[in-house]
Formats: C-alpha cells, structure tokens, sequence
C-alpha cells in the first residue's frame, strides 16, 4: 500500500528520536516516507521488488530480504535502530530480534491484524492473526521494555478490522537500585 500512512504510526512518530528508522515489511513505503520527510534516515525491508521500487525516495535506502526464510540469519543484528515501524504482518520469529536491534531510547511501533478479523475478510489464517493481548506478552517476555500505548479491538477504518498496536520505548539505560542505609 503506496497511500496513508497509519494513524497509528502517526501518533507516535513524534517519539522517535533523531537517528536511522528500520521499515519492516515496508510494502510501498508509506511510512518509510512519513520518517523519512520527519528527517530520519531510513531502512525500507521488503521480499517483494515491486514494492521496493515504490518505497524508495529521498532518505531512503531500501533491501530486498525475504524475512520468513527457512535459513534466514537476521541480517540487522550489529545494528540499532532509532526507530522500528511494523505494519500489517507478523512473523512471530522476529520479535526477539526486534526488541535486540531497537537502540536504547528507541522506538518500537507495531500494528497488526487481531483475532476476530477472520469476520472482516483477509488475512483470515490464524497464524497471521494475533491472539488477544500477544503483542503485550511479547513485550513482557524482554526485560526492560516500557508500553507507552496498546490497543486490541475493532478499527473501522481504513477498513474494518480487528487489530493490535502497541508502541514500545526502549529506556536509554537500566534502572540502578540504590541501598538505603
């Protein structure tokens, strides 16, 4: 989809801060571009070429990478992004690798399809279909991740759906703990 970039994505962008934006599964580009005019340099992923040839622009570097490949080695794993934008896909492998490639101070944004949206149309495949609350449990299974925003339920548009969407901050260091003497 070359059109609109989500509302959700949006929302949050202003949380970004100043650095490289990883595109996962970036289709035509819509978001690679709203960073991109942001000012972020960007890294727009896709397995399909096509679309690549759209998502690219000013700013924008693009790969192709076919993510759900049976021998795929992240290729992202020296590197840490700013920002990290998913929409509409999930191959739930990639979480851990997500959360790893996120620079401290970054942040994660993903929004896809939910359980329930079977009764709207496609996707319709369970396995493409988050379970309710999974994209808090995913988050909850890293150590240190903070949930800014999360929403499970029914959009109506740009068409009707049932989604997830979380944005994640990653804390730019640990928390220490002090004792009290």
């Amino acid at each position: 989809m070359t059109g609109t970039p989500s509302a959700w994505v949006a929302r949050f962008a202003p949380l970004v801060p100043e650095g490289e934006v990883l595109d996962l599964a970036c289709g035509g580009g819509r978001h690679a571009r709203l960073f991109a005019a942001k000012g972020h340099p960007v890294l727009a992923v896709d397995r399909d070429l096509a679309a690549l040839e759209s998502a690219g622009g000013q700013g924008i570097a693009t790969r192709a990478f076919d993510l759900e490949a049976e021998d795929m080695e992240w290729p992202f794993e020296e590197s840490r992004f700013a920002g990290i934008v998913v929409t509409n896909y999930l191959h739930r492998p990639l979480f851990p690798h997500l959360f790893r490639s996120l620079a401290p101070g970054g942040i994660l944004l993903y929004e896809t399809f939910a359980a329930g949206n079977e009764q709207f149309g496609k996707p319709s495949n369970p396995a493409f279909l988050l379970r309710q609350g999974e994209l808090l449990e995913r988050v909850a299974e890293e150590d240190g991740l903070r949930v800014i925003a999360f929403e499970d339920g029914y959009v109506d548009g740009p068409k009707a759906a049932m989604v997830q969407r979380i944005c994640v901050l990653k804390p730019l260091a640990e928390p220490r703990l002090c004792r009290i003497a």
